[in-house]
């Protein structure tokens, strides 16, 4: 796979962590900053007619090979308005977008990686309600899953749509699990720790030589976030205030974090062990080089194992979920690129003409997925023929159809909240927190305060 794809997985995944709290407060402060009001007074803007010769300008992060991936898609628009040219711009994140709406010349549609950020992006009005298009244009919300519908909307107001997703289960080395008799993946975690054991090999010294799944946060894919739905974790109560140290759910979560380093010894262990990892990204990644048998990771590693390391013989599975959440097995965490006409758009009627084909069309999508290694985002695109991936790639779009997707919860500090739950991860594995309880009620308590600073949770 290509370094550009790397770069934007490393900027989903970890960027956004620290770029988001930046650009949400930036996004905060472009309604005050005179930002042009919302196009039509809430109306839907017309669409262009067939032989309307306008520009429609894009701008998204995809560089390289992706940008040409990307750009093809769009350009599939011209079938149904052959005058209308498509001006991708490529490389932009949402810090130049957001400077581009409060100058008062923004793209007419904005492609972002960072949904985290679309409560920042929907309180101040950076994106335009698409209620009144979807309306107009009869569109069947319904082929894309609650949690996708969630995740581009904000407080009841659809601020966005859906691009491609990306989804996060479990993959496992099947020739070490054939070597120790395991039979199949892991369900629950009371199987996920039978097997970390039988897995796992000691040097001499004690030190670890192969381990059967590592449980350091922030590392690899293991972040809080895509943990928390196999625990039954959730980040906001009905309050619309941050509830872990109320929720039974994130102290087992945590307490199963550190029975795991434990049994390897003690973090001290684990971090060096850790530390002769290759890079996420790299031909040596840890699984890929079998020094991991199991890890959390989204559907694009298919795609950097058939490019980096083909011999592997490994498979894919939903992630192990508690023992007493057996209903919940086959879900998982879902996230993915958004597609959105920013405040002041030039052409929106033109614009909404763009995102309904890069959002709703089978074959656009289609095409996207396979080029990009992405989930394609509605029901019908799913169960296209056309889509061509690997046998392992199918675990990824039946949990992003199970019904039991989950996705973060949108809200107007981007994903502060979600580095206050890693950061904590991280001083609890540890052994910097004597007392589980007491230091989540600190994270909730930072989380709550910021999200009174904005006038949410309340």
């Amino acid at each position: 796979m290509s370094a550009p794809t790397r770069i934007r997985r490393l900027a989903r995944k970890r960027g956004s962590l620290l770029l988001s709290a930046v650009a949400a407060s930036t996004l905060l402060a472009t309604a005050a900053c005179g930002a042009a009001a919302p196009a039509g007074g809430g109306d839907a803007a017309a669409p262009p007619n067939k032989d309307d010769k306008l520009t429609i300008t894009v701008y998204s992060k995809f560089t390289d090979r992706e940008y040409g991936v990307v750009t093809k898609a769009l350009d599939k628009l011209k079938a149904k308005f052959p005058n209308i040219t498509i001006k991708h711009e490529g490389n932009q994140d949402d810090d130049k977008l957001t400077q581009s709406i409060r100058g008062g010349n923004p793209p007419d549609v904005a492609i972002s990686f960072y949904t985290d950020n679309l409560g920042a992006w929907c309180s101040t009005g950076s994106f335009q309600d698409l209620k009144p298009y979807i309306e107009r244009d009869k569109i069947d919300l319904e082929q894309i899953p609650q949690a996708v519908r969630d995740y581009t909307s904000y407080q009841g107001k659809r601020c966005a749509m859906p691009m491609l997703a990306d989804v996060y289960g479990f993959f496992y080395n099947k020739t070490q699990f054939a070597a120790k008799g395991i039979a199949g993946p892991p369900k629950n975690t009371t199987e996920l720790f039978e097997d970390v054991k039988k897995l796992t090999e000691f040097n001499p010294d004690g030190s670890i030589k192969t381990a059967g799944f590592l449980p350091s946060m922030p590392f690899y894919a293991n972040q809080a976030q895509y943990w928390a739905p196999n625990f039954g974790a959730k980040f906001m109560g009905p309050d619309g205030k941050s509830s872990l140290a109320s929720s039974p759910a994130w102290k087992e979560m945590f307490e199963f974090q550190k029975k795991l380093i434990d049994f390897y010894g003690g973090h001290e262990k684990v971090e060096k062990f850790k530390a002769g990892l290759g890079d996420e990204y790299s031909k040596d990644n840890g699984f890929q080089t079998g020094k991991l048998s199991m890890i959390y990771d989204g559907e694009f590693r298919t795609a950097f194992i058939k490019d980096q390391v083909p011999s592997l013989d490994y498979g894919t599975a939903p992630a192990p979920v508690l023992d007493s959440l057996a209903s919940q097995y086959g879900g998982g965490f879902g996230t993915g690129t958004i597609i959105a006409i920013p405040k002041g758009a030039k052409n929106p009627g033109a614009a909404w003409e763009l995102i309904k084909q890069a959002s709703l069309d089978t074959d656009t999508l289609v095409e996207m997925a396979n080029g990009l290694n992405n989930v394609p985002s509605t029901k019908d695109s799913l169960n296209s023929p056309n889509l061509k991936m690997p046998p392992q790639f199918k675990t990824f779009t039946d949990i992003y159809n199970s019904g039991k997707l989950v996705a973060n919860p949108t809200t107007p500090i981007g994903d502060a909240f979600l580095k206050a739950v890693n950061d904590f991860a991280e001083k609890w594995q540890a052994g910097s927190v004597p007392d589980l309880e007491a230091g989540l009620k600190k994270v909730d308590a930072q989380i709550n305060d910021e999200l009174a600073q904005k006038g949410a949770g309340g």
